[in-house]
């Protein structure tokens, strides 16, 4: 175990010259994080996590194990990845016809606190809401509402959680409480706010 700076990076882990990383982020066994990327304090990336040339990773973000993080890929604060979930960041990869470089690359953003339960997949082009989660599994091909939960090949949605990631209930008002996260929430024209 080598301390580096304010941030840890495991003896078994490469951090490429031209990387920023926030104070108190930890970066463990056989990760490797690519040149111009810029990773939030207080994030862990787990064991076998690759990050991608020039990705964008905010605070209090958790990478678990075995997670590759391709350019075009952002994340905001306090997203988690689970095991084994897969990003993408071209639609059509052919060996034969390759699309090396950024202007290839389709973006994807999960924002604020969206998590991605394991091996889930993600498909390049789509924007995950904040709070979103994403069950074990699924295969998210269309953008994501802000505390949609989404299930299934291809993923649908089946309800609502809350920020704390609780299935959300609401009364005739539209209205429902969360008691982990203490918070109001409210259904209105198929969209979820917090109130």
């Amino acid at each position: 175990m080598t301390e580096t700076k304010n941030y840890y990076v495991n003896n078994f882990a490469v951090v490429d010259d031209g990387v920023e990383v926030g104070e108190g982020t930890k970066i463990w066994h056989f990760s490797h994080v690519q040149s111009g990327s810029k990773i939030g304090k207080k994030c862990v990336l787990g064991q076998n996590v690759n990050v991608g040339n020039n990705v964008t990773i905010g605070n209090f973000v958790k990478i678990q194990n075995n997670v590759s993080v391709y350019e075009g890929v952002t994340l905001e604060d306090y997203v988690f990845c689970g095991p084994s979930m897969v990003f993408t960041n071209i639609l059509d990869p052919k060996c034969k016809y390759p699309q090396v470089g950024a202007e290839y690359y389709i973006n994807t953003l999960v924002k604020e606190g969206a998590s991605i339960g394991a091996n889930a997949t993600i498909v390049c082009g789509n924007t995950l809401g904040k709070h979103c989660l994403i069950g074990a599994g699924a295969v998210v091909t269309k953008d994501v509402p802000d505390y949609a939960l989404m299930v299934g090949n291809p993923a649908r949605q089946i309800g609502w959680v809350s920020e704390a990631g609780k299935r959300l209930v609401f009364d005739k008002d539209g209205v429902a409480f969360c008691k982990q996260s203490g918070k109001n929430y409210k259904l209105q024209d198929n969209k979820v706010t917090e109130i």
